[in-house]
């Protein structure tokens, strides 16, 4: 069977990865294949979980680059190494570098990213991990979630796929919160909507 082979990129430990390779030896993800994992941090124990799966894992650390073209050469060679792996679509899962312009414009519709709230709200610059679930218990929302998008110029700004609720409790805790949406809403979400984007890729081949 033919399958859209996809990238993940990911910054920390890669829960949200775990839940995508899980998803993908169940049969709940099927018509993609996970062939590469992508961290721009060398401490995220996504690699570790992306090698024990057997899947290409690759460090692509931005300070190893001039600051003056910092963006340009880590996108460079984050290109030249999906390229080389064949990648067709890209999983934010994670992933805390912002993405240039011009990279969006040649992924258009062929990135997704996970975001912790239910957009509109709690997203967009500076809203990530558990700054989101802060700010969620701030305003005393009832309801919080996940979504997952598209990825385009705008942080947060991408067209919606996807989006599941979760309660709020009483007594929460931001690592409450947090648990919580990740269990809930993000492991099952990130799969769902993958399988879909994938799918209709796969439709328009």
């Amino acid at each position: 069977m033919k399958k859209i082979r996809i990238a993940v990129m990911v910054s920390g430990g890669g829960t949200n990865l775990q839940a995508l390779l899980d998803a993908q030896q169940q049969g709940i993800l099927r018509s993609g294949e996970i062939v590469l994992v992508v961290s721009d941090r060398p401490e995220a124990y996504a690699l570790e979980r992306a090698k024990k799966a057997g899947v290409a894992a690759l460090e692509i650390l931005k300070r190893e680059f001039s600051p003056e073209n910092r963006q340009a050469e880590f996108e460079k060679r984050l290109e030249a190494a999906l390229q080389e792996s064949g990648a067709q679509m890209i999983v934010l899962a994670g992933f805390l570098s912002i993405l240039s312009p011009d990279f969006t414009r040649r992924w258009d519709h062929r990135i997704l990213n996970i975001h912790p709230s239910l957009i509109p709200s709690f997203c967009g610059a500076g809203f990530y991990g558990l700054k989101v679930h802060e700010a969620a218990l701030a305003r005393g929302v009832k309801l919080t979630g996940a979504t997952v998008h598209f990825v385009n110029e705008i942080p947060d700004g991408g067209e919606i796929i996807a989006q599941r609720a979760v309660e709020v409790l009483s007594g929460d805790t931001p690592e409450k919160l947090q648990r919580r949406v990740m269990e809930q809403a993000e492991w099952i979400l990130l799969p769902q909507a993958t399988e879909e984007v994938c799918r209709r890729m796969l439709a328009n081949t």
